[in-house]
């Protein structure tokens, strides 16, 4: 096996190839190895500096680390969806071709048998066959979704390059055998589909949209070292006037004159409030001895 060496890894795969007859797929693989060598020859890369697998329904393209990968990421951009639009625009409805595609780097190493052996490139291939990135293509009108890995984003793309939209590539985090694999997907990420990636963590206090719990306010005030607004005098409720009750005990806080016989006399008196039986019983609310103006009792 040779060492390792680092490689730019270029993956694109046609959509739903195992539906076609076997005609229609032969056209297929044509129309894949003609877009990619005119991308690749679009951004100076030629035969010499590049590497091939034939996958059957995809294509798989190892790249001199020398060549510019700012280069083919903007050839895949321009000239892979003018392509497609092309060869669909002639093509019946069997044979129209739609593209997956994913950009990412690292060491890769070339056994005995001519196989290819390395973890970066098995990571590109999760990232290929990821769902998320075959949803996203479903809902293109361009035939074309792209991903990139975190290294190609972090090296090229998140530097704004000129036809390379930063602001067009999201953060998503794809399950796979592997484990979560974190790349960026250009265009917009799929309806419906859970995006892990890390967006800015927990929300600050009082963004959560929750309403404080009752009781929540007084006890925020109450803590020490708090700042509090201004206190507002506290006016006390009148008290509400009590039932008429036929019980013989009195509300607490009321007024009961006990007559156990004979007359009562009050010479100006006033008793005003509820009376019950002033003979023999009770008399309760507000009651004023001597003239209007006298002290309550």
């Amino acid at each position: 096996m040779t060492d390792p060496v680092s490689r730019t890894i270029l993956l694109l795969d046609i959509e739903k190839y195992s539906d076609r007859d076997d005609v229609e797929q032969a056209y297929l693989r044509r129309m894949l190895y003609d877009i990619t060598d005119r991308a690749l020859e679009g951004a100076g890369i030629d035969e010499r500096l590049r590497l091939r697998a034939d996958r059957g329904d995809s294509v798989m393209e190892l790249v001199d680390a020398g060549a510019s990968v700012t280069a083919l990421l903007r050839a895949l951009l321009t000239e892979v969806p003018a392509q497609l639009r092309a060869v669909n625009r002639m093509a019946s409805s069997s044979a129209q071709i739609r593209l997956r595609g994913v950009v990412a780097t690292g060491y890769v190493a070339v056994d005995d048998l001519g196989g290819w052996v390395g973890s970066d490139l098995n990571h590109a291939c999760r990232l290929l066959d990821a769902q998320l990135l075959r949803e996203a293509l479903r809902e293109r009108a361009d035939d074309f979704a792209l991903c990139v890995s975190e290294s190609v984003h972090a090296g090229i793309v998140r530097h704004g390059h000129p036809g390379i939209p930063a602001e067009d590539f999201h953060p998503v985090t794809v399950q796979s055998k592997n484990g979560p694999l974190r790349a960026w997907l250009h265009g917009p990420v799929p309806q419906g589909t859970d995006d892990h990636s890390e967006k800015g963590g927990t929300p600050a206090p009082g963004d959560s949209g929750e309403s404080p719990a009752p009781g929540a306010a007084a006890a925020a005030a109450a803590e020490p070292g708090r700042a509090a607004g201004p206190t507002r005098p506290t006016v006390p409720a009148a008290p509400a006037s009590p039932a008429p009750s036929t019980s013989p005990t009195a509300p607490p806080g009321g007024v009961v004159l006990n007559f156990n016989g004979g007359s009562a006399s009050f010479g100006g008196s006033l008793v005003t409030g509820d009376q019950h039986g002033v003979s023999g019983g009770q008399v309760t609310g507000d009651v004023h001895l001597g003239g209007s103006g006298g002290e309550s009792a």
